[in-house]
């Protein structure tokens, strides 16, 4: 069994005039289902680290970890393959967004309201709705 560690964010954007909380999703050019950045651990980074590193270089986004979130999924992307994928929540101020070339098809900025339906994947929605639990208790102002 191998075993692989990658770890991502949901990234958050409010847009200034609608007041609209923004989530950001790729969507990935083998199967084109959306998901959210994500990518694997390098040697001497930390999870944060990680996901900081994996938004930016998957969407050109330049994001902040918001503190007291991080979630943690398992799954098996192939025979013997065991996957942990570790999230993060994220914010940016900065709606400039482009994919990076050959893996990423598109990103995009979905309306919090509606990313669920955007979800293939279950783990990725059970992400989403932890993530929304968790933004409901916070005081920063995040909630949808």
């Amino acid at each position: 069994m191998t075993y692989e560690k990658s770890c991502g964010a949901l990234v958050l954007r409010r847009d200034r005039e609608t007041g609209i909380l923004y989530v950001l999703m790729i969507r990935h050019r083998p199967g084109g289902y959306r998901s959210f950045p994500k990518g694997h651990v390098e040697a001497g980074e930390t999870e944060r680290e990680t996901a900081i590193r994996e938004v930016q270089e998957e969407t050109a986004a330049e994001v902040s970890i918001l503190p007291d979130f991080r979630q943690v999924v398992y799954y098996t992307p192939a025979p013997a393959v065991e996957k942990e994928v570790v999230y993060f929540v994220a914010t940016t101020d900065k709606a400039t967004i482009r994919p990076r070339r050959g893996e990423i098809a598109q990103v995009e900025w979905i309306p919090l309201y509606k990313a669920e339906q955007y979800l293939t994947h279950e783990n990725d929605k059970n992400v989403l709705r932890a993530a929304q639990n968790k933004l409901k208790n916070s005081p920063k102002g995040w909630e949808a």
